[in-house]
């Protein structure tokens, strides 16, 4: 949204030219797509404006779903019923201030009354019965506001880090109620430029099949090398190229004797997010141009917004020699990774409210999952396109007839037509050049900005924007304007969300970049993990289960030194930090503060003498719910002026935009795999992490159930987890020259984890 590169800049009088290089102050968008700029120094600050609908309901309890426009300048955020821009006169509904402490949450897909929006909701950690929600089109759309509000909120940490009185940081904190209209303040901040235009407005909203479209981001991590940030296990080969479509099986582990892992390759020349739209969309006419196995679909059930359950009836004559109809149920599970790629899972599924019927016979699909992913463009004249990946396992003896042969028997199997799925979209997309329009963002300059220098002066600091978009809304919410919109059909779609896959991990020296992190002019202390036990134990090697080890840094990529100026990265080396103990708990719900009880080791006479211990706590929602509490420790203290020490000693806004973990499971079916991935992932943007900061130690809570997608990616892996080896790695993201190359802070591989052995909890 806020990536350098080359992108169209509209000034007012209509005429066009482009703007190369750095927009503003925003800096390149990192591996996990936020902004890696400050907030709010130099140049001009970024607006993003576009038509959302707001969600809620009125006094007597009926859901409304209105059609706005909304505007954020700065740290502000103000909604109006119409563009200011076509009506200058007009003023705001709602206004607000986005505070440091406002928590934005993507809820994934919703249907309402005219058909399906993806949602996105606000609140306040400091008080959660303060929610508002707004809507999008897409879920591209969705996350692209998600990624401004997080601009706008590192501006008002930013402007909190800057000074001002007490009065000032504890009002922004306060709960201000936003009833009425409210004065339209028309000085903005110096500097104020450049806008982004998020959608392509109500026309798009209302279309009857949204038509979702390129993706103007030049972002580097969206390059075709870049699959994930740890080392592939897997060792592909194409076996046969088929209407431009590539087709893989992996050879690394052919010989297992469990079936042959394959998938179907190729570039599509649309965004992911266009893709994406395509492949969930489930209207049969759409289907019949590219799908031959799942046609005529319907959606039985919708859970948590990104998981669905699908009944499909198809006829067999057109793959196999059978003649009774064939029906199949599958579950799909879709994820938008932080990068922009989208991974769907794909499993066969038994549902209630369809059971098998006459004149039908039941079966089952096989397994597969989606990968769409955003490639580089070379300029900006370039068309969007995606690398589309569809993988599945086969285990039929026909396939290994039909690679040498073309063995006829296996090209009327469901396996081979989930395969040539991706060759029909991809034909279907190319004969279709509606998905190659108006970027979904687009950079444009605005009459309002052109005002001589000036702060920005709101009277009211204190109002914040999930009080503006508080669902207790008053009579401007139900006038002529909005029946007349409520009306109308909307029709969106279906969108997701994804990760990457696996990896390997060997030895290798220190990274560079840990040097200088620990105060080299204290000696060190001798750290003897012996004497520092916890509930879970060390193993004695990859064929050991239900224990932990600590591997070096080599199975996963980190940026390296020049990162900035060419996206290199590079391998990672051993860990700056000991893992000097695990501990497993069973608790009835998810404990902070861990390292403050009296038996925790940081509170022990060992633990004590340590110079600093790193205690990461990764809250498990499950039944019962699990503390998966890691803590490493350092020989020496930490240096302050490191980007450790920064860390350490930083705002909460800081840590949330740094600390970064790597999953890669080691060992384990490809699925999961798939579903958890190996891009790296900044916590703090995708679920509520707390941190406490006393004496020699940090804790990190990491409420994995806090999202509705981590959760059920965790729901899957906790099906797997005696058969998994995973490795994690956890690292502070290096957003500036001075903070590369990354070094990992600590690594762990858990082997094969029995759920019964945690320990239950003592508060």
């Amino acid at each position: 949204m806020t990536s350098p590169g080359s992108k169209k800049v509209v000034p007012a009088d209509g005429s066009e030219k482009n703007l190369s290089g750095n927009l503003g102050r925003s800096g390149d968008l990192n591996d996990s797509g936020s902004s890696s700029s400050g907030g709010g120094e130099g140049g001009g600050t970024f607006e993003y404006f576009g038509q959302v609908y707001h969600l809620g309901s009125n006094k007597i309890g009926h859901e409304y779903c209105h059609l706005r426009f909304l505007f954020i300048r700065g740290k502000y955020v103000e909604m109006y019923k119409r563009d200011p821009h076509e009506n200058p006169d007009i003023k705001p509904i709602r206004r607000g201030v986005i505070g440091p402490t406002m928590m934005v949450e993507e809820l994934g897909r919703r249907k309402v009354t005219h058909g399906d929006v993806y949602v996105i909701r606000f609140s306040n950690r400091l008080d959660e019965s303060k929610k508002g929600e707004i809507a999008c089109a897409t879920a591209g759309e969705a996350m692209k506001w998600v990624e401004a509000f997080d601009e706008a909120k590192q501006q008002a940490e930013y402007a909190l880090s800057r000074g001002g009185s007490t009065r000032t940081k504890l009002s922004v904190e306060a709960n201000i109620d936003l009833e009425g209209h409210r004065p339209r303040v028309r000085r903005y901040a110096y500097g104020l430029k450049k806008l982004i235009r998020i959608g392509q407005g109500p026309e798009n909203l209302l279309r009857q099949s949204s038509t979702l479209v390129n993706d103007v981001r030049g972002d580097s991590f969206y390059g075709g090398g870049d699959n994930g940030d740890a080392i592939e296990a897997h060792e592909w080969k194409c076996v046969r190229t088929i209407n431009g479509v590539r087709i893989f099986e992996d050879v690394a582990n052919v010989k297992a004797g469990r079936g042959f892992l394959v998938k179907a390759v190729a570039v599509v020349e649309a965004s992911a997010d266009a893709v994406f739209e395509v492949i969930s969309k489930l209207d049969k006419h759409q289907r019949y141009e590219w799908d031959t196995v799942t046609g005529d679909s319907e959606l039985i059930d919708s859970y948590e917004g990104h998981y669905d359950v699908i009944y499909c009836v198809y006829d067999p004559k057109y793959l196999s020699r059978w003649q009774s109809k064939r029906d199949f149920i599958f579950s799909r599970q879709w994820v938008r990774g932080q990068d922009g790629t989208y991974t769907i899972l794909q499993f066969p599924a038994v549902h209630k409210k369809r059971p098998p019927k006459s004149g039908y016979r039941r079966t089952d699909i096989t397994p597969s999952t989606w990968e769409i992913r955003n490639l580089k463009k070379r300029s900006d004249a370039e068309p969007p396109s995606c690398l589309v990946t569809h993988m599945l396992e086969i285990h039929s003896k026909r396939w290994c007839k039909w690679k040498r042969t073309s063995y006829s028997k296996f090209e009327k199997t469901i396996p081979y037509a989930l395969l040539l799925q991706v060759a029909g979209l991809k034909e279907y997309i190319g004969a279709n050049p509606a998905f190659k329009y108006e970027a979904s963002s687009s950079v444009v300059q605005s009459k309002l900005s052109d005002i001589p220098s000036g702060e920005y002066v709101d009277e009211e600091l204190e109002e914040q924007f999930y009080d503006a978009t508080d669902s207790s809304s008053d009579e401007e919410e139900s006038d002529e304007d909005d029946e007349e919109q409520d009306k109308k059909e909307i029709k969106v779609k279906l969108k997701n969300v994804s990760w990457a896959i696996a990896s390997l991990s060997l030895k290798q020296p220190k990274a560079p970049g840990a040097s200088n992190v620990l105060d080299t002019s204290v000696d060190p202390v001798n750290i003897d993990p012996s004497q520092i036990q916890g509930s879970l134990r060390k193993g004695n090697g990859d064929k050991d289960s239900n224990c932990w080890n600590s591997p070096s840094g080599m199975g996963f990529m980190i940026r390296g030194k020049t990162y900035l100026k060419d996206n290199a990265k590079v391998m990672g080396g051993q860990p700056l930090l000991t893992l000097v103990s695990v501990d497993w708990l069973k608790v009835d719900k998810a404990v902070d503060n861990i390292a403050m009880h009296p038996k925790c080791l940081v509170q022990s006479e060992p633990g004590k003498r340590l110079p600093f211990i790193l205690v990461i706590n990764l809250q498990v929602p499950a039944k019962p719910n699990y503390c998966l509490v890691m803590y490493y420790a350092a020989d020496r203290p930490v240096s302050e002026s490191s980007s450790l020490g920064k860390f350490v000693n930083g705002s909460d806004s800081y840590r949330d935009a740094r600390f970064k973990l790597i999953p890669s499971i080691v060992q384990g079916y490809w699925m999961v795999k798939r579903a958890v991935g190996t891009k790296a992932c900044l916590l703090g943007k995708a679920v509520t992490c707390k941190y406490l900061r006393k004496d020699n130690f940090l804790e990190i809570d990491v409420d994995i159930g806090s999202s509705a997608v981590a959760r059920s990616v965790i729901g899957l892996v906790l099906g797997y987890v005696t058969s998994l080896i995973v490795d994690l790695a956890i690292l502070i993201e290096g957003k500036e020259e001075t903070e590369l190359p990354e070094y990992i802070l600590g690594t762990v591989r858990l082997n094969r984890i029995e759920l019964d052995s945690a320990v239950s909890f003592e508060e």
